[in-house]
């Protein structure tokens, strides 16, 4: 069973930073895609960035300069860097893993009804402007 905690949520002004990070436990799969998804206030699901067991990452266009998706392998854990914040950035953040490559995890978000099969508890971020 795979366990998914997260932390590092708060409150920041406008232009400030944050870093989530995201500690997986039970993964046995060799294949596998973990990344962050945020849900703002009264709007649908978007993915914000995901990294690979291969080592390779992405980000969303949104997001692509001012947010960092990383890894330590040791850790099991999975980090993201925010700085630069915005007000339209304040959501709740979860972590979710895919035992797959990311460009599937992507798809996952554009189907209607899919979900992840293994999803974090959330952490919300918000930004004041």
């Amino acid at each position: 069973q795979v366990n998914l905690l997260e932390s590092g949520g708060g409150s920041v002004q406008s232009g400030g930073s944050l870093r989530l990070s995201c500690a997986a436990s039970g993964i046995t799969y060799s294949t596998w895609c973990m990344g962050f998804v945020r849900q703002p206030p009264g709007k649908e699901r978007e993915g914000v960035a995901a990294q690979d067991s291969d080592g390779s990452n992405t980000h969303a266009a949104s997001v692509r300069d001012r947010f960092t998706i990383s890894r330590d392998s040791a850790k099991n854990t999975v980090y993201l860097q925010m700085n630069d914040l915005r007000p339209e950035d304040t959501g709740v953040y979860y972590c979710a893993l895919e035992p797959q490559r990311c460009y599937l995890w992507w798809t996952i978000l554009r189907r209607e009804g899919s979900d992840f099969t293994f999803k974090g508890q959330g952490t919300q971020v918000t930004v004041s402007s």
